[in-house]
This record gives C-alpha cells, sequence and structure tokens, in this order.
C-alpha cells in the first residue's frame, strides 16, 4: 500500500490529485473543530467522560464524525445524512419503477439519481440536525439568555433555525468536498471524507487504553493483559477483512467455437468471478442505520419522561449498543440486507442470458432456465457465507467488551470495559484502504500503458 502511494507521487498528475484530496480533508477536519453558534458545551463534549469508551448509538455517531458529533461543530452530522440518503434511494429504486427506469438510462439517469440524493440529504440534515438542537437543549448546552434561563418567544426561536440551520449547512459542505475528490481528487470521496473521521479518534482511542488517568495500569496490571489481547484482535480482525475482501468464487464458462466470416472466435475457458462479501459493508451499514432509528426518536423526548415511563425505557435500551438483543437484531438484519443487496445486485436470469447469448455455457449444466438456477444457487450460499463473515467481524468488538467486562467484574473491577472501535468502523477503514490502493494502482496502469502506436 504505502509503495502504491509512492509509486502514485512520483506521477505529476497523480500527485497533484493526492495533494488536492489532502487540501480537502485538512478542510474536513479544520471544519470539525468549529462551534456552531449559541453552543456552550464543556471541554469532555456532550459525552463525557465516556466519549471514547462508551458503547451507546451516540458513540458510534461520534466515531463517525471524528468527534465532530461530541463538540457540536459545523460537521457534526457528518456524511451519516448523505449515506441515509443514499440507501434511501437504493432501497426506492426497488420498489418505484421510475427510479429504475432513471437507474438504466446510463450517464444521465445516475446524475438525476444523484440530484435527487443531495435533496434527500438535505431534508434528513434538516431532520437530524433539529434532532440533535432538541437534544442539546435538552441537555443544557446551548447558551441562556441574561437571566440563566433558556431563551422565549422569537430569541427560542432564531436560537433553533441558526443551530439547525449551521448543522444543515455542514452537511450540504461535506457532501460537497465529498464530490469535490471524487471530481478532482482520488476518487471515493464520500468514502475518504468517513475514512478520516474515523481515524481522526484512533489517537484517542489508544490514549484511552494506555492513559494513566484511566485507571488502565495502575488497577494491579490487569488491564495491561486486555490492552494487548485488544491489538491482536484488531490485527487479526485487519487480516481476516482483507482475506474476506479478497476471497471470490469462480464459476467456470466455456465458450463454443464460432465462425463469423472469415474468422473463428470462442473456443476459450474463462469464469465468473463472485466476491464471497459481494456486498461489502453496505449490509452492516443499512442494519446500523435502521437500528439508529430508536435512539434518534429518544433524542427528541425529554429524558424525564422516559426514565419515568419503564416501559418506554426498557424499549429504548434494547436500541444501546451493549444490550444482547440489540447483538442479535443486529445479526438479523445483517443477513436480510446481505441478501437484499445481492438481489439488486446480481439477476440470475440476466447472467445466464449473457453467457447464451455470448455462446457460453457452464460445463455440465444446460443452458437457459437450468444455468439460471444453478447461478441463483450458488449467489445463495455465496451471500449466506459473505453475511455470517461479516455479522462475526460487526459483533466480534460487542461479544468481546461484554466478555471482557464480566471478567473484570469477577475480578473485583467496577469500572467496566468497553471497545468503542467497532468491526464496522474496521471494516469501513480497511475496504476505503483497498479500494483507494486499486484506484491509483488502476491510474498508474492507464499512464504507462502503451497504446499500438508506440
Amino acid at each position: 500500500m504505502l509503495q502504491t502511494i509512492v509509486n502514485a507521487w512520483k506521477i505529476a498528475d497523480l500527485r497533484k490529485k493526492l495533494i488536492y484530496t489532502a487540501l480537502i480533508v485538512l478542510v474536513f477536519r479544520i471544519g470539525s473543530a468549529i462551534p456552531v453558534p449559541f453552543t456552550a458545551i464543556a471541554e469532555t463534549g456532550v459525552l463525557g467522560a465516556n466519549a471514547t469508551t462508551g458503547n451507546t448509538f451516540l458513540n458510534y455517531l461520534n466515531m463517525m464524525t471524528g468527534d465532530a458529533f461530541n463538540y457540536g461543530t459545523i460537521f457534526a452530522m457528518s456524511i451519516t445524512p448523505y449515506i441515509n440518503s443514499s440507501i434511501i434511494m437504493q432501497l426506492l429504486a426497488v420498489a418505484i419503477p421510475a427510479l429504475e427506469r432513471l437507474q438504466k438510462e446510463g450517464e444521465e439517469g445516475r446524475k438525476k439519481i444523484a440530484a435527487i440524493t443531495r435533496f434527500v440529504t438535505i431534508a434528513l440534515g434538516v431532520l437530524q440536525s433539529t434532532a440533535y438542537f432538541f437534544y442539546l437543549r435538552s441537555q443544557g448546552y446551548l447558551t441562556k439568555n441574561a437571566a440563566g434561563a433558556d431563551f422565549t418567544g422569537f430569541a427560542a426561536v432564531f436560537q433553533a433555525l441558526v443551530v439547525i440551520l449551521c448543522f444543515t449547512a455542514g452537511t450540504a459542505l461535506i457532501m460537497w468536498l465529498g464530490e469535490r475528490i471524487n471530481e478532482k481528487g482520488i476518487g471515493n470521496g464520500i468514502s475518504i471524507i468517513l475514512f478520516a473521521g474515523i481515524v481522526s479518534r484512533i489517537p484517542s482511542l489508544i490514549s484511552s487504553l494506555l492513559g494513566p488517568s484511566t485507571g488502565y495500569i495502575s488497577r494491579g496490571g490487569a488491564y495491561i493483559p486486555i490492552t494487548l489481547i485488544i491489538t491482536v484482535v484488531l490485527v487479526l480482525m485487519i487480516a481476516f477483512i482483507v482475506w474476506m475482501d479478497s476471497a471470490e468464487r469462480r464459476i467456470p464458462v466455456q465458450y463454443a467455437k464460432r465462425v463469423v466470416g472469415r474468422k473463428m472466435y470462442g473456443g476459450q475457458s474463462t469464469h465468473i468471478p463472485l466476491k464471497v462479501n459481494m456486498s461489502g459493508v453496505m449490509p452492516v451499514i443499512f442494519a446500523s442505520s435502521i437500528l439508529s432509528l430508536p435512539p434518534t426518536i429518544k433524542m427528541f423526548m425529554n429524558p424525564s419522561t422516559v426514565s419515568e415511563n419503564k416501559a418506554l425505557a426498557g424499549f429504548f435500551s434494547i436500541f444501546e449498543m451493549d444490550h444482547w438483543v440489540y447483538s442479535i437484531i443486529y445479526f438479523v438484519f445483517i443477513i436480510a440486507f446481505a441478501y437484499f443487496y445481492a438481489s439488486i445486485q446480481y439477476n440470475p436470469i440476466e447472467m445466464s442470458k449473457n453467457i447464451r447469448d455470448n455462446g457460453g455455457s457452464i460445463p455440465g449444466i444446460r443452458p437457459g432456465e437450468p444455468t439460471s438456477r444453478y447461478i441463483g444457487k450458488i449467489i445463495h450460499r455465496i451471500t449466506l457465507l459473505g453475511a455470517l463473515l461479516l455479522s462475526v467481524v460487526a459483533l466480534l468488538p460487542i461479544i468481546y467488551s461484554q466478555v471482557a467486562t464480566f471478567i473484570l467484574e469477577k475480578l473485583g473491577y467496577a469500572q467496566g470495559f468497553t471497545v468503542s472501535l467497532g468491526g464496522t468502523s474496521i471494516i469501513i477503514l480497511v475496504g476505503v484502504a483497498l479500494e483507494t490502493v486499486k484506484q491509483l494502482e488502476s491510474q498508474m496502469m492507464m499512464r504507462h500503458y502503451k497504446g499500438f502506436l508506440d
């Protein structure tokens, strides 16, 4: 990976793209440190001391935004509205024929869908910004009037508009920055911004594990082995994700010989590569987005109302990331969305038709419907295997945190143990890194390719 970046830096055109991308990331990080007007958030942030070790939805959102959510900056919403908007558009493209036709219209259709996605992103940005505003207000993180009370009347409306519009403008600006990386940078803009936000929190995560202020070293050495185990587990998870990303199932295809004019074509053997993890991190993001709806609704509500109602409090506690029911629902959703995403990506009937139209066939399988059934069976099995592998990566940090907390409690330690760098984040980090390297390699290959005139 480092060698690829070094080689790309030696090419003037790619060097300009790398510098441009780095500047965009710098703008993103600067914006993540600029607070929104009318906010009065303490140095510890809205999440307090649990900002790096909590396993709740708010900590998950904070990690995805690179601490911007914790401190109420203009990029507090980060690219989460855009991700949710893209998910919604993909779901609607299956249910609405008009959007499905746009997807098949080529470049023009994709531009129209991208424009609709932008509008949906702004709408979701307004919704999430409003929820975050009410959360800040309920927790007392907004500035108050001269009497030390909350603003009322026109002043309260003006305060709400400024805060909500600033958060929404930050969402729109991040979306624009991602598109600039796609046009003038090395590409994959939204993913790179997400990558930068997650990476920015790694130093604070390391300090929370090793810093003496947390007591992880001064407790009889009990936390030192756990820290070492975390390091080993992270390395193994990264290696596992790289293996999972490159693993594929190859369906052999034999093309018959045919004569066209005076030339003979075909007679070659090839294969159709099907990645084991054909849907990437999308099922995990889909599942996380759906499970984030109840905590988002909770942000609109008065905390005292939720705590006084035992049934309501019990319902919302299920959707905390450290709850065992959350893990079960998370697992089921990952499997379900993996099948859904595979169904909209691969059409066995269309694949079978393309093979037959090009004079090919799968050895031992008759063309037509038997071929489509065979391909569908393979896709079904690969999807299940890929979904199970994704579930292991996504749930392992949560399960590990629960096991470590249980062991520490048995050893007499009152403080629990959580890992904020979840499986979703690791999948995103490794996936974006691999995809960026592949893009750089493909661009270098195009620049070194010799045409027939050379």
